[in-house]
């Protein structure tokens, strides 16, 4: 199983940028696959940003409750995180996750910046 990650790059705060991840490779049980987003920020540990299961409820760090939306295809196993009112602090390498029962993998990670 691979996950493969998009979409980061620099913006100017308050701007908008949109992470894609397609997890390609044998899935079983994709119907039970949470899809998550975390990030690391400079000096501090990975954090969960974003979650979905695959019926679409959805669960948000508290930081970004109402600035970031997570969605997903199933048909094309990916995950998305459209991230709007970007500030400074959400400068971070960013990381899609997917967690099957106690299997769980995370791609590599993409890099947003966040210019003030």
């Amino acid at each position: 199983v691979q996950l493969q990650a998009s979409g980061g790059g620099l913006v100017q705060a308050g701007g908008s940028l949109r992470l894609s991840c397609v997890v390609s490779g044998s899935i079983f049980n994709n119907n039970l696959m949470i899809m998550n987003w975390y990030r690391q920020c400079p000096g501090k540990q990975r954090e969960l940003v974003a979650a979905i299961t695959s019926g679409g409820r959805t669960n948000y760090a508290d930081s970004v409750k109402g600035r970031f939306t997570i969605s997903r295809d199933n048909a094309k196993n990916t995950a998305y995180l459209q991230m709007s009112s970007l500030r400074p602090e959400d400068t971070a390498v960013y990381y899609c996750n997917i967690l099957i029962g106690g299997y769980t993998q995370y791609g590599q990670g993409t890099q947003v910046t966040v210019s003030s």
